[in-house]
């Protein structure tokens, strides 16, 4: 649960505002549409391997990001 402490004269779209960064930094949509489908576990590490191989050569400059 995301909560936000409003000061009295704080309108409300400086409250949306902090509530909507919060709730991006917090990723709760990224878990939700993750769980929405089984991914096997095979497929999950693969996936991080992959990204990770990427990051290196981009790293080690043989891709330009």
């Amino acid at each position: 649960m995301l909560i936000i402490d409003s000061k009295d004269c704080e309108n409300i779209d400086k409250a949306l505002k902090k509530y909507k960064k919060k709730f991006e930094k917090s990723k709760t949509l990224i878990k939700l549409r993750a769980r929405q489908a089984f991914v096997k576990p095979s497929v999950k590490r693969r996936f991080e391997v992959l990204k990770a191989v990427y990051k290196q050569q981009i790293f080690s400059g043989k891709i330009e990001g």
